[in-house]
Protein backbone atom coordinates (compact mmCIF):
# COMPACT_ATOMS: atom_id res chain seq x y z
CA UNK A 1 0.00 0.00 0.00
CA UNK A 2 1.20 3.52 -0.85
CA UNK A 3 0.19 6.73 0.09
CA UNK A 4 0.35 10.02 -1.82
CA UNK A 5 -0.91 14.06 -0.68
CA UNK A 6 -2.50 15.29 -3.49
CA UNK A 7 -2.96 19.11 -3.28
CA UNK A 8 -3.62 20.68 0.18
CA UNK A 9 -7.06 18.29 1.14
CA UNK A 10 -6.96 15.15 -0.84
CA UNK A 11 -5.31 11.99 -0.26
CA UNK A 12 -4.49 8.91 -2.77
CA UNK A 13 -3.68 5.41 -1.54
CA UNK A 14 -2.54 2.78 -3.93
CA UNK A 15 -3.47 -0.90 -3.64
CA UNK A 16 -2.04 -3.58 -5.85
CA UNK A 17 -5.46 -5.47 -7.39
CA UNK A 18 -9.28 -4.31 -7.44
CA UNK A 19 -9.97 -6.75 -4.52
CA UNK A 20 -7.48 -4.73 -2.33
CA UNK A 21 -9.17 -1.46 -3.80
CA UNK A 22 -12.60 -3.52 -2.72
CA UNK A 23 -11.43 -4.14 0.82
CA UNK A 24 -10.18 -0.47 1.52
CA UNK A 25 -12.84 0.97 0.60
CA UNK A 26 -15.07 -0.38 2.47
CA UNK A 27 -12.57 -0.37 5.72
CA UNK A 28 -12.60 3.50 4.31
CA UNK A 29 -16.40 3.94 4.46
CA UNK A 30 -16.67 1.91 7.63
CA UNK A 31 -14.07 4.13 9.69
CA UNK A 32 -15.57 7.05 8.05
CA UNK A 33 -19.34 6.72 9.52
CA UNK A 34 -17.64 5.49 12.52
CA UNK A 35 -16.41 9.34 12.97
CA UNK A 36 -12.33 8.30 12.83
CA UNK A 37 -11.74 9.80 9.40
CA UNK A 38 -12.04 13.10 10.49
CA UNK A 39 -14.07 15.20 7.98
CA UNK A 40 -13.43 13.62 5.10
CA UNK A 41 -16.03 14.60 2.37
CA UNK A 42 -15.64 12.04 -0.57
CA UNK A 43 -13.98 8.36 -1.09
CA UNK A 44 -13.46 7.37 -5.08
CA UNK A 45 -12.18 4.14 -6.36
CA UNK A 46 -10.69 3.31 -9.07
CA UNK A 47 -8.69 -0.01 -11.09
CA UNK A 48 -5.91 0.71 -8.18
CA UNK A 49 -5.96 3.74 -6.21
CA UNK A 50 -9.27 5.06 -3.92
CA UNK A 51 -9.09 8.95 -3.55
CA UNK A 52 -9.70 10.89 -0.50
CA UNK A 53 -11.17 14.57 -0.64
CA UNK A 54 -11.33 16.97 1.96
CA UNK A 55 -8.92 15.67 4.26
CA UNK A 56 -7.52 17.92 7.09
CA UNK A 57 -4.36 16.75 7.25
CA UNK A 58 -3.21 14.23 4.25
CA UNK A 59 0.26 13.68 5.47
CA UNK A 60 -1.07 12.24 8.99
CA UNK A 61 -4.20 10.04 7.83
CA UNK A 62 -1.40 8.74 5.17
CA UNK A 63 0.68 7.93 7.48
CA UNK A 64 -1.75 6.12 9.79
CA UNK A 65 -3.92 4.13 6.94
CA UNK A 66 -0.29 2.98 5.60
CA UNK A 67 -0.28 0.83 8.78
CA UNK A 68 -3.48 -0.50 8.62
CA UNK A 69 -4.10 -4.26 8.35
CA UNK A 70 -7.51 -4.49 6.04
CA UNK A 71 -9.36 -7.63 6.06
CA UNK A 72 -10.48 -8.58 2.69
CA UNK A 73 -14.22 -9.06 1.94
CA UNK A 74 -16.10 -12.03 1.96
CA UNK A 75 -18.34 -13.08 -1.15
CA UNK A 76 -21.14 -12.30 0.80
CA UNK A 77 -20.18 -8.56 2.31
CA UNK A 78 -22.33 -5.23 0.69
CA UNK A 79 -25.41 -5.09 -0.52
CA UNK A 80 -26.79 -7.13 -3.56
CA UNK A 81 -28.37 -6.05 -6.94
CA UNK A 82 -30.21 -8.90 -8.98
CA UNK A 83 -30.14 -7.92 -12.82
CA UNK A 84 -32.25 -10.49 -15.23
CA UNK A 85 -30.52 -10.41 -18.60
CA UNK A 86 -31.70 -11.57 -22.44
CA UNK A 87 -28.47 -13.36 -23.69
CA UNK A 88 -28.99 -12.17 -26.93
CA UNK A 89 -25.95 -10.32 -27.45
CA UNK A 90 -23.87 -10.40 -31.02
CA UNK A 91 -20.43 -11.55 -29.39
CA UNK A 92 -22.07 -14.16 -27.34
CA UNK A 93 -20.56 -16.59 -29.90
CA UNK A 94 -17.59 -15.27 -29.87
CA UNK A 95 -17.25 -15.00 -26.26
CA UNK A 96 -18.08 -18.58 -25.59
CA UNK A 97 -15.50 -19.49 -28.44
CA UNK A 98 -13.15 -17.60 -26.29
CA UNK A 99 -14.10 -19.35 -22.99
CA UNK A 100 -14.43 -23.19 -24.62
CA UNK A 101 -17.88 -23.72 -24.29
CA UNK A 102 -21.15 -23.85 -25.90
CA UNK A 103 -22.88 -20.15 -26.32
CA UNK A 104 -26.23 -21.88 -24.08
CA UNK A 105 -23.71 -22.03 -21.20
CA UNK A 106 -22.84 -18.68 -20.94
CA UNK A 107 -26.00 -17.79 -18.83
CA UNK A 108 -24.74 -20.47 -16.28
CA UNK A 109 -21.29 -19.04 -15.89
CA UNK A 110 -22.32 -15.59 -15.96
CA UNK A 111 -25.07 -16.30 -13.29
CA UNK A 112 -22.82 -18.06 -11.19
CA UNK A 113 -19.64 -15.16 -10.48
CA UNK A 114 -20.20 -12.88 -8.24
CA UNK A 115 -19.88 -9.53 -9.41
CA UNK A 116 -19.24 -6.50 -7.51
CA UNK A 117 -18.66 -2.98 -8.56
CA UNK A 118 -15.17 -2.16 -8.04
CA UNK A 119 -15.82 1.60 -9.41
CA UNK A 120 -17.73 4.35 -11.53
CA UNK A 121 -16.77 6.16 -14.68
CA UNK A 122 -17.35 6.49 -18.43
CA UNK A 123 -20.70 7.29 -18.14
CA UNK A 124 -23.20 8.25 -15.61
CA UNK A 125 -24.28 4.84 -13.99
CA UNK A 126 -21.88 2.42 -15.76
CA UNK A 127 -20.31 0.69 -13.00
CA UNK A 128 -16.93 -1.59 -13.47
CA UNK A 129 -17.92 -5.30 -12.36
CA UNK A 130 -14.89 -7.27 -10.98
CA UNK A 131 -15.10 -11.36 -10.00
CA UNK A 132 -14.35 -12.84 -13.36
CA UNK A 133 -11.59 -15.47 -12.65
CA UNK A 134 -8.80 -14.50 -15.22
CA UNK A 135 -9.26 -18.05 -17.28
CA UNK A 136 -12.50 -16.11 -18.35
CA UNK A 137 -11.06 -12.30 -19.29
CA UNK A 138 -11.77 -11.21 -22.48
CA UNK A 139 -10.03 -9.15 -24.93
CA UNK A 140 -12.07 -5.86 -26.52
CA UNK A 141 -13.55 -6.06 -30.27
CA UNK A 142 -10.44 -4.74 -32.37
CA UNK A 143 -12.97 -2.47 -34.02
CA UNK A 144 -15.24 -1.10 -31.55
CA UNK A 145 -18.72 -0.01 -32.60
CA UNK A 146 -20.32 3.62 -33.02
CA UNK A 147 -23.56 3.00 -30.79
CA UNK A 148 -24.31 0.16 -28.53
CA UNK A 149 -27.53 -0.17 -27.24
CA UNK A 150 -28.39 1.01 -23.51
CA UNK A 151 -28.57 -2.34 -21.86
CA UNK A 152 -26.11 -4.24 -23.21
CA UNK A 153 -24.18 -6.50 -20.90
CA UNK A 154 -20.31 -6.50 -22.01
CA UNK A 155 -17.38 -7.89 -21.21
CA UNK A 156 -13.69 -6.72 -21.50
CA UNK A 157 -10.75 -7.92 -19.52
CA UNK A 158 -11.29 -8.14 -16.03
CA UNK A 159 -14.74 -6.32 -16.19
CA UNK A 160 -17.77 -6.67 -16.95
CA UNK A 161 -20.75 -3.99 -16.91
CA UNK A 162 -23.85 -2.66 -18.24
CA UNK A 163 -23.94 0.21 -20.78
CA UNK A 164 -26.71 2.60 -18.76
CA UNK A 165 -26.96 4.42 -22.46
CA UNK A 166 -26.22 4.83 -25.74
CA UNK A 167 -22.39 4.90 -26.31
CA UNK A 168 -19.68 3.95 -28.72
CA UNK A 169 -17.78 1.12 -26.92
CA UNK A 170 -15.39 -1.81 -27.88
CA UNK A 171 -16.57 -4.42 -25.14
CA UNK A 172 -17.85 -8.08 -26.06
CA UNK A 173 -21.59 -7.61 -25.98
CA UNK A 174 -23.58 -10.91 -24.27
CA UNK A 175 -27.00 -9.61 -24.02
CA UNK A 176 -29.10 -7.18 -22.94
CA UNK A 177 -31.36 -5.68 -19.95
CA UNK A 178 -34.09 -3.63 -19.34
CA UNK A 179 -33.15 -2.44 -15.80
CA UNK A 180 -32.31 1.54 -15.63
CA UNK A 181 -28.53 1.87 -14.80
CA UNK A 182 -28.97 5.38 -14.09
CA UNK A 183 -31.68 7.64 -12.63
CA UNK A 184 -31.41 11.12 -12.08
CA UNK A 185 -34.61 11.20 -10.55
CA UNK A 186 -34.29 7.94 -8.22
CA UNK A 187 -32.13 8.28 -4.94
CA UNK A 188 -29.50 6.65 -5.16
CA UNK A 189 -29.88 7.44 -9.30
CA UNK A 190 -26.80 4.96 -9.86
CA UNK A 191 -27.71 1.49 -9.50
CA UNK A 192 -24.52 -0.02 -9.19
CA UNK A 193 -22.34 1.87 -6.79
CA UNK A 194 -18.77 0.57 -5.60
CA UNK A 195 -19.41 -2.02 -2.72
CA UNK A 196 -22.70 -3.22 -4.51
CA UNK A 197 -22.69 -7.31 -5.41
CA UNK A 198 -23.71 -8.16 -8.40
CA UNK A 199 -25.78 -11.21 -10.06
CA UNK A 200 -27.08 -11.65 -13.12
CA UNK A 201 -30.06 -14.01 -13.97
CA UNK A 202 -31.31 -15.43 -17.03
CA UNK A 203 -34.51 -13.39 -17.70
CA UNK A 204 -37.27 -15.51 -17.82
CA UNK A 205 -35.87 -18.35 -15.98
CA UNK A 206 -35.28 -16.08 -12.29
Amino acid sequence: MRTLVVGAQALLVEVDSADEVAALHAELLRRRDAGALGPVRDLVPAARTVLLDGVRDPAALGALIARWEVPPLTREEGPLVTVPVRYDGPDLAEVARLWGVAPGEVPGIVGATGFRVAFCGFAPGFGYLTGLPERLHVPRRETPRTAVPAGSLALAGEYAGVYPRSSPGGWQLIGSTDAVLWDPEREPAALFAPGVRVRFTEAGRD
